[in-house]
């Protein structure tokens, strides 16, 4: 925590005698327009985004899990509901709805994280109520029933253990999901505001410096975006080859 506000505060730091420096062994990254140095930048703009991502990952795959506990106890009404529910979500355009729901919550830090929380589990959601229906379709469970076993001890004994590399894979798939789409809302001018040191609202203020020649402005953070969100996902990939039995066999 220390060392992330240590890096915010010199991310911040402005010297206007070293503004518009190209990479050097004293900036690696180069300085900005106010002579801020880019590598803090760029590390503190990732860690701004790695901590919405995390925390909407984590949202989104709660909600998920919870809808299809919900479809899979709950009845056919019940069920028909949630799976209505994840086509209309998923019917809309990922990015319109994310920067809508984004500026009802009052875009900034909450209303980003709150959006991507509200996006991002449709796709998880709909492979967990999957899962979920097949393991209801076992014998077992139909012998459990009969024996008076009540639905929500089945969700917590059979269900919930059958989804939990489902769920694990999921929410660090999201991960790296959350960290794109927050840096593209932010760097259309609907996420984060401008004074935060995000890598969107970084490489938004490189494109106008870009015909100037600062290309180091654009170049370095969105190479480290490019590689934060590709690290992730494989290891999310990784994960999915390790935690889940079927793509293993594959």
């Amino acid at each position: 925590m220390v060392c992330g506000r240590l890096v915010h505060d010199v991310a911040q730091v402005a010297d206007f005698s070293q503004k518009m420096l190209p990479p050097s062994f004293e900036h690696p990254f180069g300085t900005d327009q106010l002579g801020r140095d880019m590598l803090a930048r760029a590390v503190a703009g990732l860690a701004t985004s790695l901590s919405i991502g995390l925390v909407a990952a984590v949202a989104s795959t709660v909600i998920a899990l919870l809808l299809s506990v919900a479809a899979a106890i709950g009845g056919p009404r019940v069920d028909a509901l949630v799976a209505g529910l994840i086509d209309l979500m998923s019917s809309v355009p990922h990015l319109v709805l994310l920067i809508l729901i984004s500026c009802v919550a009052g875009r900034g830090l909450a209303g980003v994280t709150i959006g991507m929380a509200l996006t991002h589990w449709p796709g998880l959601a709909r492979v967990l109520r999957a899962e979920m229906r097949s393991v209801l379709a076992r014998p077992y469970i139909a012998q459990s029933r009969s024996l008076g076993v009540g639905a929500c001890r089945i969700a917590v004994e059979h269900l919930l253990p059958a989804v939990v590399p489902q769920v694990l894979v999921g929410a660090i798939l999201a991960l790296p999901h959350a960290v794109l789409h927050e840096s593209s809302i932010t760097f259309l001018g609907f996420g984060l505001s401008p004074d935060e040191p995000a890598l969107g609202v970084i490489l938004a203020e490189a494109m106008g410096y870009l015909t100037a020649g600062a290309w180091w402005l654009a170049l370095y953070p969105g190479a480290v975006l490019a590689l934060s969100v590709t690290l992730f996902a494989h290891v999310g990939e990784l994960a999915r080859s390790v935690l889940d039995p079927r793509s293993m066999q594959e």
